[in-house]
C-alpha cells in the first residue's frame, strides 16, 4: 500500500508495536513497511495482526532513534519500538547519525 507521506504524519506497523512519526518527507508516493508487511495511518490502524514480522525484516526499531532513505529523502522518528524492521519496499532504511559537532579549539 503506496501513500504520499506528509511531515508530522503518523503511522503503524500491522505486524509489530513499532509507531513511527514522519520528520521528513520526499513528497512523493512510497510502500512504507514493517516486519515486511505495509505500514497503515494511525487513524485507520487496528491492534498487531496475529502474523509477526518475517526474516530478514524481524531486527527490531527502536525508540527515539531516526530510521532514513539512502537518499535521506524520507525521516522517520520512531515513537514506540516493537519487532518490525523498518523499510521502503524491500529496502530496509537506516538509522540516522548524530551530527558531529563543530570542534571547540
Amino acid at each position: 500500500m503506496a501513500v504520499v507521506p506528509k511531515a508530522g504524519a503518523r503511522f503503524k506497523s500491522t505486524t509489530c508495536d513499532t509507531e513511527v512519526v514522519v520528520v521528513k518527507a520526499p513528497g512523493e508516493e512510497v510502500d512504507l513497511r514493517c516486519g515486511g508487511a505495509p505500514m497503515a495511518p494511525m487513524a485507520d490502524a487496528v491492534a498487531a495482526a496475529a502474523a509477526p514480522p518475517v526474516a530478514p525484516y524481524d531486527e527490531g526499531s527502536l525508540v527515539g532513534k531516526r530510521y532514513v532513505t539512502e537518499d535521506e529523502g524520507l525521516e522517520l522518528l520512531c515513537t514506540k519500538p516493537g519487532a518490525g524492521s523498518l523499510c521502503v519496499g524491500d529496502i530496509p532504511l537506516s538509522t540516522k547519525g548524530a551530527k558531529p559537532l563543530p570542534s571547540s579549539d
